[in-house]
Formats: C-alpha cells, structure tokens, sequence
C-alpha cells in the first residue's frame, strides 16, 4: 500500500518544524537562532495551510513572521557585540535538561501510540476568510467593535505614558 501524498507532506513539515525548534533551543549563537525561529514559525504556518485553515496561516504569516520574527531578528542584528553578551538566566545544564527531555519524549510517544485515533475525511475545504468575515460583520459585530475601542484607548494610553516618561527625561537633562 503506498504512502498517501499528505501524509508526506505532513512529516516533511512537522520535521523542518522540530529541527528547527532543536535549533532555536540548542544553538549557541543568537542569530541561528533566530533564523531557526522563522523555519519553525513558517512550519506552523504550512500546517494551517495543511489543515486547510487559510485564515490562522495568513494570521501566523503575518503577525508573528512578519511582525514579532522579524523585529527579533532587527534587534539581533543591530546590537553590537550580542555574541559576547552574557546572558542573566543560569544554566541548566545538560545533565538536568536531558532526562527531563527523555521523559517527555517517552510520554510523547505513549500518549500517541496509545489513543485510538479517529481519521476523518475532509468534510469542507472551502476557505474559511469568507465564514470568520462574515461572523465579524454580522453577529460578532459588537463585541469586535468593542474590541477595537479597547485596544484604540490602550494604544493612545501607551503614547501618552511614553512622551510623558521622554518628557521627564528631557527635564532632568536640562536641570543638570
């Protein structure tokens, strides 16, 4: 019996997702990182794409690769001297980190062994943008405009507490 296309593509993914997460976790310089964090972000991604969930990969694409990864990878690349940098949380070490990671992979693996997975076909594959749309603009409306209001007043919050602290300092400076 052959191999079914998608779960090929379901393993290419999930594995470019964990060798990249072990990147991110386990590389010494920052900026392999960092670029580890976009492979596993991008993964994420492809499996809402799998999962036929348009909206959360767009989401996921642009919000977290192209907002908080790319800023990271900004705020790596313009500190000077990073890689010389000593870090303020301790190390944990290899001899704790590894049987805790032993532990978890085993109970990983039990956990998927041992439940009765229940497959299904596919039961709709149109794209969701048009649905979660239509819920905004419809009987989601209010509390999505309530939303936004909130986040419209914590936003101007925010700008008024930072130009009074940028206020503060240009006092200060000017009083020594």
């Amino acid at each position: 019996m052959p191999i079914p296309i998608s779960a090929i593509a379901f393993y290419a993914i999930a594995t470019i997702i964990v060798a990249s997460a072990l990147i991110v976790a386990f590389s010494k310089n920052i900026v392999y990182s960092a670029f580890a964090l976009l492979g596993t972000l991008i993964g994420a991604a492809a499996l809402y794409i799998f999962l036929q969930s348009d909206f959360l990969a767009a989401t996921q694409v642009i919000v977290y690769i192209g907002g908080i990864a790319v800023l990271f990878l900004f705020a790596v690349m313009l500190t000077h001297n990073i890689e010389k940098s000593v870090g303020s949380n301790p190390h944990m070490g290899l001899r704790t980190v590894v049987p805790f990671a032993f532990l978890v992979l085993g109970f990983l693996i039990y956990a998927a062994v041992d439940h009765n997975w229940n497959i299904q076909a596919v039961r709709n594959s149109d794209p969701t943008v048009h649905k979660i749309g239509n819920a905004f603009l419809n009987e989601y409306l209010l509390p999505f405009e309530f939303a936004s209001v909130i986040l419209l007043v914590v936003l101007v919050g925010a700008a008024l507490v930072a130009r009074r602290e940028i206020g503060a300092r240009i006092s200060q400076r000017e009083e020594s």
